[in-house]
């Protein structure tokens, strides 16, 4: 057996069930990992080794192993635990402690699965950064704002851990850190417990090893038994490749990855065309800006009225700025306008199973001080469709580089079987 903290979350359970290891075992191996790495990387705002064993002593005793058997779990500080601190990435609420789990944690936990901790978030999952450090350079970002999440995965921490998506929260990391990121149609996995951003499009996010492991972690949080992915034939696929507005934006080695993994899937019998997305859609991003800031701001009332100086000036100047300028009818109008557009989505995407787009501009861009260009999700998000982004390409610097895969609202299964089929089949192309 490989190194229990190199396991996907998959072959955790599978491991445990067959008596092979156990919970305890497993969180050791994370624990050594975490320790190894973490002076470098940074990920954890909150992290008690001795806590994390106790969980995994009581998931060995659990009478009946459940579908999380033992596996380690990070989570995005803006979501509630009742058993340490939830912070919003924030002095403002530093030591806050919830009275009880979010839903997405008890529902974690009734599993089997062991809360390794609290990973970092942006300030208010917004813009400011964390002390979060790319696993693979830490020179570069890690993609916000579940800077953390993205990088305990990535690095080899824990296989598997929470984030939120309002832009491009879950996605990004995700493709910065080179882990498998999802986005669910909004609605879909219940947000009780988890700190509110912009209501009209925040989503929990998934970050694994593999898209079997989000499927596990996803019928858990929507509470439908475990059932294995479809497999659908290359052949029977229909992709669109949508470049986007943003596609001058993309660095050469993430066009080239977009265009081989098109034509391999053309090579091996998907039906491969190119979208064009309607003029209309050039709306879309400043429609999500005011949406987003209008909600962030009411969302945020207590702490802008008693704690301005608390505030980081990036966000003061930013997002909140936006929202404070914000009257209803602008955001009205906005909402009017994304959901024309999510209309016309809908009927470009009954000739297609799933779109391919770009995850990011490309590599993890150097420096510290921004989470990168948020332009490659905001499309996806306003629009609440589901994402996945798969680790399928490097750039020139030998970092990785997500493809984005958007599957139809309310169609999740069927986008992580057609990732999954890509994954197995394609694999890496550049």
């Amino acid at each position: 057996m490989d190194s229990l903290h190199t396991l996907t979350a998959t072959e955790i359970v599978a491991a445990i069930h067959a008596g092979r290891t156990t919970a305890l075992a497993v969180a050791e191996e994370c624990l050594a990992r975490i320790a190894e790495i973490e002076p470098t990387v940074g990920a954890w705002t909150h992290l008690d080794p001795d806590h994390v064993l106790r969980q995994a002593r009581a998931v060995d005793r659990m009478p009946e192993p459940g579908p999380l058997q033992g596996v380690p779990v990070g989570l995005k500080d803006i979501i509630d635990t009742a058993d340490m601190p939830t912070e919003y990435g924030t002095p403002i609420h530093r030591g806050r402690r919830p009275s009880h789990d979010a839903a997405c944690v008890a529902l974690t936990r009734r599993a089997g699965g062991v809360v390794m901790g609290k990973t970092v978030t942006t300030e208010f999952a917004n813009r400011f950064p964390g002390k979060t450090r790319n696993p693979h350079d830490p020179r570069r970002t890690p993609g916000g704002s579940s800077s953390g999440s993205g990088a305990a995965v990535g690095a080899g921490m824990v296989p598997l851990a929470l984030g939120t998506q309002t832009t491009a929260s879950t996605i990004r990391p995700a493709s910065f850190c080179g882990c498998v990121g999802y986005v669910p149609s909004r609605g879909d996995i219940r947000l009780s417990g988890v700190m509110e951003a912009a209501g009209s499009f925040d989503a929990l996010g998934l970050m694994a090893r593999s898209v079997e492991d989000i499927h596990l972690y996803r019928s858990v949080l929507v509470g439908v038994p475990m059932a294995a992915l479809a497999r659908p034939a290359l052949a029977d696929l229909r992709v669109g490749v949508a470049r986007t507005g943003f596609w001058e934006a993309c660095e050469p080695a993430t066009r080239d990855a977009i265009e081989r993994c098109a034509s391999a899937l053309a090579r091996a019998g998907a039906r491969v065309s190119r979208v064009d997305l309607p003029a209309g859609f050039d709306a879309i991003a400043e429609a999500h800006r005011w949406v987003s800031s209008f909600e962030f701001v009411r969302n945020r009332a207590w702490e802008i009225d008693h704690h301005w100086e608390r505030i980081s000036a990036p966000l003061r100047e930013a997002r909140i700025a936006d929202g404070m300028a914000c009257d209803f009818a602008r955001y009205d109008a906005s909402r009017a306008t994304l959901r024309a557009c999510a209309r016309q989505l809908d009927d470009i995407q009954r000739d297609h199973d799933v779109l391919l787009t770009p995850a990011a501009a490309g590599e993890a861009p150097l420096g510290l001080q921004s989470t990168g260009d948020a332009s490659f999700s905001t499309l996806w998000t306003a629009l609440n469709v589901p994402a996945v982004t798969l680790p399928l390409a490097r750039g020139a610097n030998g970092l990785p580089i997500g493809l984005q895969w958007i599957g139809s609202r309310w169609a999740d299964d069927r986008l992580l079987a057609a990732a999954r089929a890509v994954a197995h089949a394609i694999g890496p192309v550049a």
